[in-house]
C-alpha cells in the first residue's frame, strides 16, 4: 500500500511557505484512506502547519506518542479541541514525571503537560501497552525497545526525579514500523532507546532485514561522540538506504551523517515528504 510521511512540526522549516518552527516533532502519515499522525510538537505550530499544507486533520482518527515529553505531546489538546476526540496509542509510561537540567543547576519538567484525567474528560481514548504491536495493515509500534547496544547510552541529562538524583531511561520511547515493497521505513520520535537497538528490534520483530529510511528524531545531537561514531558505522552495516534526521539530530550530527553518506542522508524539515 502506498502513502507517504509528511513532517508537520520540527525545529527547522523548509520551502513551504508561512510554515512555522518550533523545538518539538510530529509526522502525518497517511496510507489509503487513513491518516494517522505520530507526536504533536509542542502544540505552537501543529494546527497552523497542517493548515498552511492543506493537510486535514479532522481526518486523522488515532495519534501515536513516542514517548511522554512536551515537544512531543503538547499539541495533543489543541488538537482535540480542534479537530475532535482522537484515540491515542502509546507507551502505560507516557505520563511519567521527568525533569532536564540547564546550564544555571536549575531542573525543569519536561513532561507530557496534561495529566491522564484532563485528556479522558475530552474524551480522549487511550490504548496503552509496552508491547510490539499491530496497528494496521503494514504497521506496528515497536513497544518497548530492548536496550542491548552498549554504546547506546541515551542523554544523561534526563531524570525522574527534580533532584536529579535517578537518570531517566525513557522505557517509553517507541517508535512507528512501515513496511513497504523496498523494505521496512522507522518513523521516529526521539529515538532514546537508541537508533541501532530500534533498527534491531524493528527487523527482529518483523523478519524483514532491509531498511529501506529511516526518518525522524535520532537524538544523536545529545548523545556522547561514541555513540555517533558507533551509530555511523551501523547504519553504514545496515545498508539503511535513507536517512532523514530531524528535530534532535542536532547540527553537529547532521552534518557528520551528511558527510558519511552523501545522497542517503536529508535534513527532515516542516513540509518534508517522504512517499512510501
Amino acid at each position: 500500500m502506498s502513502g507517504r510521511i509528511t513532517i508537520l512540526c520540527d525545529n527547522t522549516v523548509g520551502p513551504v511557505s508561512g510554515t512555522m518552527g518550533e523545538h518539538g516533532f510530529a509526522a502525518l502519515v497517511e496510507r489509503g484512506d487513513e491518516a494517522l499522525l505520530f507526536d504533536t510538537g509542542q502544540g505552537g505550530t501543529l494546527l497552523h502547519n497542517a493548515q498552511r499544507m492543506h493537510r486535514d486533520l479532522h481526518r486523522v482518527e488515532r495519534v501515536v506518542l513516542s514517548h511522554g515529553h512536551y515537544d512531543h505531546t503538547g499539541g495533543l489538546w489543541p488538537l482535540v479541541r480542534s479537530c475532535g476526540p482522537k484515540e491515542v496509542l502509546a507507551h502505560p509510561g507516557v505520563f511519567a514525571r521527568r525533569y532536564v537540567g540547564r546550564d544555571t543547576g536549575e531542573r525543569v519538567s519536561v513532561g507530557i503537560p496534561y495529566d491522564e484525567e484532563f485528556l479522558r474528560g475530552q474524551r480522549v481514548r487511550f490504548s496503552l501497552s509496552d508491547q510490539c504491536r499491530e496497528i494496521g495493515p503494514g504497521l506496528l509500534l515497536t513497544g518497548e525497545v530492548p536496550r542491548v547496544n552498549p554504546f547506546e547510552a541515551g542523554d544523561a541529562g534526563l531524570s525522574c526525579d527534580e533532584a536529579g538524583c535517578h537518570p531517566d531511561p525513557i522505557r517509553d520511547d517507541q517508535s512507528l514500523i512501515i513496511r513497504t515493497e523496498r523494505g521496512l521505513v522507522l518513523l521516529l520520535g526521539c529515538c532514546h532507546a537508541g537508533v541501532v537497538n530500534t533498527i534491531d528490534w524493528a527487523r527482529e520483530a518483523t523478519g524483514i532485514t532491509d531498511i529501506h529510511a529511516v526518518i525522524g528524531g535520532t537524538h544523536l545531537g545529545f548523545c556522547s561522540p561514541r555513540q555517533l561514531d558507533e551509530t555511523v558505522a551501523a547504519l553504514r552495516r545496515l545498508d539503511v538506504r535513507k536517512i532523514l534526521g530531524s528535530h534532535c539530530t542536532g547540527f553537529s550530527a547532521a552534518a557528520r551523517l551528511a558527510h558519511e553518506f552523501p545522497g542517503r542522508f536529508h535534513p527532515a524539515y516542516v513540509g518534508y515528504t517522504l512517499e512510501i
